[in-house]
């Protein structure tokens, strides 16, 4: 039996056939393209190879206005030394070596044992502390972070007792499980003893006995920085991705110094995007907190810290600048000076992220769980002290004159005043005072990692 076939009515059923399976293809492959730019990085596209353009870099003809340092210490720098240590005096428990982070407050984290760390040094290095006061404090606090039990048997907990060494939550309540760990706390501990074994060699071996304990590689996946995760809501704990723009590269440096593939989270290029702020082409994080378990904020607090400590490099340095200047032109526009970062506040919430850039918003103030907080924005004292320290020009002198009547010199340095009524935010912090000692250290000696210290008069 012979079968005929209208070609026509063939051809016609064809095309009818082929135009929805071809737009199902390319519905395939468009969704595959969405998924594959939002997984990959922008530099995989090679958007940011270098990641400032001559037209980009921001700094004036004559170069950044950077202070210089390496300059004798005057009366003033080191009576302000003084009353940062005197923080650390009255917060120091004689028992495990370790300070509080806030003023009576017997807790502490990584973070704030790291800042403890710094002060210490640069108050020696400074000349406000004896060598034998200061063997005795390294000493004592390096063989208690022997003794600490570890999350999981694995890695520091959060938060520890400065009384007991027992792992506590964020209220200073005993927990024998513990709440995880922060890769960031853990990247700046790692910075702070690199220092301790460069300058002080004795202490390498209590070092070597501490470190050696911990797990490293949980928090290391494909070279990125791993921590614990806290979800407010869920009151879930997992494993996650920990930092954004600034902060992941600050803490990488510190996993780099001491021997661990920290390789891609130290790339500036990774994740980044540019804003423009009061005409200012701002840096920050593509991953924001809907598609991200945290914050992408974007404040002074990792860029103080890595040129303080490790010294600026080229993408550093230009990063710092802008948000440097774009707190200038914010200060120029609403009339009070702006220094804002991350710090404790004397009332509930008590943290808050005081922050240039978050989360698709300008100029915000948020608590630790997201939650607004624009009545705490704040003057910062240790962001201002800091920025007067590695930079000079009018601004910086402007931030100085704001930083008077924010010490008391029985207690140390209030953390900073708040914008709505200039009331003084009265809480007293490790961090902040230990910030103090080191820029008063870095005007002496330059980038603590950097160059080798003088010695005592």
């Amino acid at each position: 039996m012979q079968i005929t076939i209208n070609t026509d009515k063939f051809v016609k059923a064809l095309k009818y056939l082929v135009k929805p399976v071809t737009m199902l293809i390319a519905l395939y492959a468009g969704a595959n393209a969405v998924l594959f730019i939002e997984k990959a990085r922008p530099s995989d596209f090679g958007f940011y190879k270098d990641i400032f353009s001559k037209e980009l870099v921001i700094k004036p003809s004559n170069g950044y206005p950077l202070r210089k340092y390496g300059d004798s210490l005057t009366e003033n720098d080191i009576q302000n030394a003084r009353i940062a240590w005197k923080y650390f005096e009255n917060n120091y428990q004689k028992e495990t070596g370790l300070f509080n982070s806030v003023d009576a407050y017997p807790a502490t984290t990584l973070w704030d044992i790291s800042s403890s760390f710094h002060a210490l040094m640069s108050a020696y290095e400074i000349g406000i502390l004896d060598s034998l006061d200061f063997d005795n404090k390294m000493s004592k606090g390096l063989i208690s972070m022997q003794k600490i039990q570890l999350y999981k048997n694995k890695l520091p907990n959060k938060v520890y007792s400065t009384y007991t060494l027992d792992m506590v939550d964020y209220a200073n309540h005993t927990t024998n499980e513990g709440i995880g760990w922060s890769a960031m706390d853990i990247g700046r501990f790692l910075g702070s003893v690199s220092r301790i074994r460069k300058f002080y060699p004795q202490y390498t071996s209590l070092i070597n006995q501490v470190v050696s304990r911990w797990n490293i590689n949980s928090i290391l996946s494909d070279a990125t920085l791993h921590g614990i995760g806290f979800n407010f809501k869920d009151k879930d704990v997992t494993i996650v991705q920990e930092g954004k723009l600034g902060y992941e590269e600050y803490a990488s440096k510190g996993y780099i110094l001491n021997g661990f593939d920290a390789s891609e989270s130290v790339k500036y290029t990774d994740f980044l995007k540019f804003l423009e702020i009061y005409g200012i082409e701002i840096a920050t994080d593509t991953r924001e907190v809907k598609h991200h378990p945290a914050y992408n904020y974007v404040l002074s607090e990792s860029y103080i810290l890595d040129g303080l400590e490790y010294g600026w490099d080229v993408n550093s340095k230009e990063l710092a600048y802008r948000v440097y200047k774009v707190q200038k032109k914010r200060a120029n526009d609403i009339g009070i000076p702006v220094a804002v970062s991350e710090g404790h506040i004397d009332k509930a919430p008590y943290f808050v992220y005081n922050s240039v850039y978050t989360n698709g918003k300008t100029w915000v103030c948020l608590a630790e769980n997201g939650d607004d907080a624009e009545e705490f924005k704040s003057f910062s004292t240790k962001t201002a002290y800091a920025w007067a320290t590695l930079y000079d020009d009018k601004y910086s002198k402007v931030l100085l004159k704001n930083l008077e009547g924010l010490s008391n010199k029985d207690k140390g340095w209030y953390s900073g005043r708040y914008d709505s009524d200039a009331s003084i935010n009265e809480t007293l912090t490790a961090n902040t005072n230990a910030v103090i000692l080191e820029c008063i250290n870095y005007k002496m000696k330059g980038p603590l990692l950097l160059n080798f210290p003088k010695k005592n008069q």
